[in-house]
């Protein structure tokens, strides 16, 4: 099999690919203080997973645990629930890393 042969076939493998991908329009996120801007909206931290697609509990407790979001917890010490204000989730999300 020659090179050129050989980059026919990876051509044609990319192109069947390119037309099998399901492209998912970009993510626009919903307008945020409908109410002129004195509305917080907190999340749990299963809610924030559910909220952001790909998102999952875990990786929001390691940005907890790394200081990256701020977060309040209600309830008593360690046992309380953990709540992230979603306008700071969506703005750590979105600024470029």
């Amino acid at each position: 099999m020659t090179y050129a042969e050989k980059q026919q076939i990876i051509a044609n493998v990319v192109a069947v690919l390119n037309q099998s991908l399901i492209i998912e329009p970009e993510y626009t996120p919903p307008p945020r203080h409908e109410d002129g801007g004195n509305s917080v909206e907190m999340l749990s931290v299963r809610e924030c997973a559910e909220t952001i697609k790909g998102l999952s509990e875990h990786t929001v407790r390691n940005l907890i645990y790394k200081n990256k979001i701020p977060y309040v917890r209600a309830g008593n010490g360690d046992k309380g629930k953990i709540l992230i204000n979603k306008a700071a989730l969506l703005d750590y999300l979105e600024k470029p890393t």
